[in-house]
């Protein structure tokens, strides 16, 4: 610095910058960002809110993760109303950045202050609230997505595609049926609105119109096969096959790009291997050995999709005693790897995915167990109740619970007491959570 700037700042004639606060700092040989409360009280609480020195500000405290320091400063300035469209441009580039809990703050923040306004940007910070706060807790998730849910009629027309496409998939991991449907038929009549349009003769402007994530056919085809998951939880395999027939014939779709084609072929392959696992389900033990071809040539061959596929066999196994030993064996590498589940911001990923993670361990201890196998029956046991505990699945835990009792006599004493510590520290972390020993409700 030279001594003009600094000779301006100590008379008062020219306020600090977050950069010379920085350079002043490093000089003394002090911590990064040891002023900044000094200069939130100095520069932005005793002065008219100025975005050209709060928004440096702001990102400086990101690159330090000082979120405490974030909260200070929107905290002051959110009595305007004129700050949250800025702020809310900050929080989309932190967003898209990746800096997930700096623009959380500031999302929370302009949905507070413009939370009687009725806007599409209230309805939009209410969706990356909702994006962000989706995490491993079922019982947290059930409160995040209705408050979400509210707020999407305000979004537009494409945003509204995504949105209940999301809030599908965290329903459907949250096992409630009723609104997977509704979210599916909502998505699929206003995807048909919008792909209806998009076709329409001498329709100007395309180019400039905002983008959906996929193509638009493709949220027609995925509300299909929602429906058809919908059925297949009721126990309606028919019905299943029917929605899953709708959107393996994709002979409408007028888009011949490859990026079309590409999800049309990806649609005729997800139906051709759930009209396999439909009969199944049903019964047919007969479609075993084509699911299991299909499996083996499926141009899909990712650890999730491996899950979900081994796992409808197991599933038909335990409904209808089939043998599927020569199965197991076959993809028995998949199986040991199977836990081992990367981070994503895919909503069915992080959501879906590790539901059937911990379902299929549980359905692969009941086989095992049934069978004798009692090492690896219990194996995948202690998995799936971990896991079902992790997600908060209060269902799958129950399951988990009761197999265990059942086969308790077959279990090492090792694996006993590997279970009964792992269900007493759930126990003691529920009491600390609760701040009582005797609180049950």
């Amino acid at each position: 610095m030279n001594r003009g700037a600094v000779s301006a700042i100590v008379s008062g004639n020219k306020p600090i910058s977050i950069n010379q606060l920085d350079q002043i700092t490093e000089a003394m040989g002090l911590p990064e960002g040891h002023f900044y409360d000094l200069f939130i009280e100095n520069f932005i609480i005793d002065h008219p809110p100025n975005m050209r020195r709060i928004e440096p500000f702001l990102y400086r405290c990101v690159e330090l993760d000082k979120l405490d320091t974030i909260r200070k400063v929107v905290g002051v300035i959110m009595d305007n109303l004129l700050y949250s469209s800025k702020l809310f441009e900050i929080a989309e580039d932190l967003f898209a950045q990746g800096q997930h809990e700096a623009a959380l703050i500031l999302y929370e923040n302009v949905a507070e202050v413009e939370k009687y306004q009725h806007s599409e940007r209230l309805a939009l910070c209410q969706y990356r609230i909702f994006t962000l706060q989706i995490g491993d807790d079922q019982n947290q998730n059930v409160g995040v997505t209705a408050v979400f849910e509210a707020f999407v009629e305000r979004l537009d027309e494409i945003d509204q595609l995504d949105a209940l496409k999301d809030l599908a998939n965290v329903y459907r991991s949250l096992r409630k049926w009723d609104k997977v449907d509704e979210m599916a038929k909502k998505m699929r009549a206003k995807a048909e609105i919008q792909y209806s349009m998009k076709h329409q003769a001498n329709r100007k402007f395309q180019e400039q119109e905002k983008k959906t994530k996929g193509p638009l056919f493709g949220y027609i085809a995925y509300a299909d096969l929602l429906c058809a998951s919908v059925c297949e939880a009721q126990g309606d395999y028919k019905q299943a096959l029917q929605y899953t027939y709708a959107y393996a014939n994709l002979d409408w779709v007028k888009e011949t790009d490859e990026d079309a084609l590409r999800w049309v072929n990806l649609f005729k392959n997800w139906a051709e291997g759930n009209t396999y696992v439909y009969k199944l389900l049903s019964g047919e033990v007969s479609a075993l050995p084509d699911y299991v071809d299909y499996i083996c040539t499926s141009p899909d061959k990712s650890e999730k999709e491996m899950v979900a596929k081994l796992m409808n066999i197991v599933m038909a196994a335990n409904q209808y005693q089939i043998d599927v030993d020569d199965v197991l064996l076959q993809f028995e590498e998949n199986i040991n790897s199977f836990a081992q589940l990367p981070a994503s911001n895919d909503m069915y990923t992080q959501q879906v995915v590790p539901d059937q993670y911990a379902r299929f361990g549980y359905e692969l201890a009941y086989y095992f167990l049934n069978r004798g196998m009692h090492s690896d029956g219990f194996k995948y046991l202690i998995y799936a109740t971990k896991s079902s505990n992790t997600l908060n699945n209060v269902t799958c835990f129950k399951n988990c619970l009761g197999l265990f009792v059942h086969f308790q006599a077959y279990a090492i004493p090792e694996i006993q007491a590997e279970f009964y510590n792992f269900i007493e520290k759930v126990w003691l972390n529920n009491v600390k959570k609760n701040g009582s020993i005797d609180r049950c409700n």
